[in-house]
């Protein structure tokens, strides 16, 4: 399977903007989560957009495998991908332990919206349009 490009570069960009709005509310570093996904792999702020690159790219992948689709199943899978990326393998590590939770929770659930796509039903009213062609994905 192909890794669906527009989504990925959506999901990886965009995903990214509640906590960055959060950060420059409260004052805090807008680069701060980024460097914490860099402590990860003992670096910083350059290591941490690998990192999220690389972690961003499989979760894409792997709702592409599951078929993930639309807002409702987006959002469920990015909150599910909250709890493990968070709770279970962030709670080990000190600067993403730190992070403000909600902020970070909006992050993953905007990040299994967009990286779920578009819903079957939009995909249906599509291929309805004449002289229209659906690719999956």
């Amino acid at each position: 399977m192909v890794l669906p490009l527009r989504r990925f570069v959506l999901a990886a960009v965009l995903s990214g903007v509640p906590s960055t709005v959060h950060a420059l509310a409260v004052g805090d570093d807008p680069l701060r989560a980024t460097k914490a996904a860099g402590s990860l792999v003992g670096g910083g702020a350059g290591a941490g957009v690998a990192v999220h690159l690389a972690v961003s790219a499989w979760w894409v992948f792997v709702l592409g495998r599951l078929r993930v689709r639309g807002v409702v199943g987006g959002a469920v899978a990015g909150a599910l991908i909250a709890a493990l990326d968070l709770e279970v393998i962030g709670r080990r590590n000190a600067q993403i332990r730190a992070l403000p939770r909600g902020p970070q929770w909006l992050d993953h659930v905007a990040f299994g919206v967009l990286a779920a796509g578009r819903g079957r039903a939009a995909q249906v009213r599509a291929a309805a349009r004449p002289g229209r062609e659906v690719r999956p994905g």
